[in-house]
Formats: structure tokens, sequence, C-alpha cells
């Protein structure tokens, strides 16, 4: 499989503190293990997969996009909910 970060994504990261790139960490191996986990988003986002998990009591969301016949798996944005799907149609 290969997987592959958007520059958005890289900037995210980055900016995380330890902790946060640990929990991200364990994310992200979930989803490699299982890429139809995330669940399927419709419409301006037709195509994208989006992961929820908590982290010190916030809830943090991860998108992605899964083409299974390439095996190419894209992480495309890390944040919380706020204006998270909003930044994410631009």
């Amino acid at each position: 499989m290969i997987v592959k970060q958007t520059s958005i994504f890289k900037r995210r990261v980055k900016k995380m503190h330890r902790t946060e790139k640990e929990a991200l960490d364990k994310v992200v191996k979930i989803i490699m293990s299982d890429p139809s986990i995330g669940e399927m988003k419709i419409g301006d986002l037709v195509g994208v997969q989006v992961y929820k998990y908590k982290h010190n009591a916030q809830q943090y969301l991860i998108a992605y996009e899964y083409m299974g016949d390439e095996l190419l798996l894209t992480f495309i944005d890390h944040g919380t909910h706020e204006n998270f799907y909003r930044d994410l149609k631009h």
C-alpha cells in the first residue's frame, strides 16, 4: 500500500504537540490496517472518508481518500470539528 500526505496535512501535524502526534500515529495505523473504517462522505466531499477519534476529551477528525484498485491511501486533513468540513471543501 502506498501512503501519501497532502501539504496541509503535513503542516498541521508539524504544529502538534508530542502527545497529539502519538495519538495520531495510532489512528493512522488503524486506518492503514482497515481503510474502510472511516465514514464515506457525499455531496461536495464524495470520495473522501472521515474517521473520528478522541484525545484528551477533544474530538478530532482525519480526512483521507483510499483508492483500493491502486492501493493508494492519501491523508488529506486533520483537526477538530470546528470549520473542518468547510475548510476541507476548499
